[in-house]
């Protein structure tokens, strides 16, 4: 009996080991000069609302709109436009089929989530989402933080975002797909291929490094590990969850 335990508890140890020295050695701890912001620098709040499987970003419309106009990015300065007279908008990134196919977690099945993390060569979408209230008031029940970036912080940001909408034709304009899963939305064909080791949680991660932010790719696999990671190490602010209705879906 204590020899087939060893055996049993042998390989969770080593997987445990390897996953610690994984975490540990994939840990970016983020740039000083950009997060957090200096106390008289501008301030920008951002948003991360994640459920059981997904998590996406939520940013000011305006200061987008702003950011691409300073840097030129087209493909924001057309979403800004497109999502004219909403506060804010929602980004999420993901598997074309998988995302378009489980608007709701009651959607989610086993074949489609294996599909989504192992077949090599999925294609991505974005899909974007005007939000004309408070994030926690349109998606009361989602798990989520919020951050305070610097203004040249959520410039970068901004800038990987432009980058992450796939261009179509010669003028390079973005490439609409048609309405989204919930509310004002549309998805957008998006550059990258997903599988288990590119998933929504680190590109949203990605979004963040490249404002400053502390992130560890290994915990962002997952989205509770992401939103405890930024809580722990980049004091992100936890929202506790609202009694107000939902008006969207995260």
């Amino acid at each position: 009996m204590r020899r087939m335990l060893w055996w049993v508890a042998w390989p969770i140890g080593v997987l445990a080991a390897a996953l610690i020295v994984a975490t540990v050695a994939t840990t970016r701890f983020g740039n000083a000069s950009l997060y957090p912001p200096r106390p008289d620098s501008p301030r920008i709040e951002v948003f991360v609302a994640a459920n059981v499987h997904h998590s996406g970003i939520v940013v000011p419309r305006e200061a987008l709109a702003e950011a691409a106009r300073r840097r030129s990015l087209p493909a924001l300065a057309a979403v800004a436009a497109r999502f004219a007279g909403y506060e804010r908008l929602e980004f999420g990134w993901g598997d074309e089929g998988f995302y378009t196919r489980v608007p709701t977690t009651a959607e989610l099945t086993v074949a489609l989530a294996l599909r989504a993390l192992f077949m090599p060569g999925n294609p991505s979408v974005l899909h974007v989402v005007g939000l004309a209230e408070h994030p926690r008031a349109a998606y009361p029940t989602a798990e989520m933080v919020v951050l305070t970036l610097g203004e040249e912080g959520f410039a970068r940001l901004a800038v990987m975002l432009d980058a992450t909408f796939a261009r179509s034709g010669r003028d390079g304009t973005v490439e609409e797909m048609g309405r989204g899963l919930y509310g004002p939305s549309l998805f957008y064909r998006a550059v990258g291929t997903f599988n288990l080791f590119r998933v929504c949680n680190h590109w949203v991660a990605d979004l963040l490094d490249a404002a400053g932010v502390p992130t560890a790719p290994v915990l962002a696999t997952w989205p509770q590990g992401l939103l405890w990671d930024l809580t722990a190490r980049a004091s992100a602010v936890r929202l506790p969850p609202s009694s107000l209705p939902p008006t969207g879906k995260s």
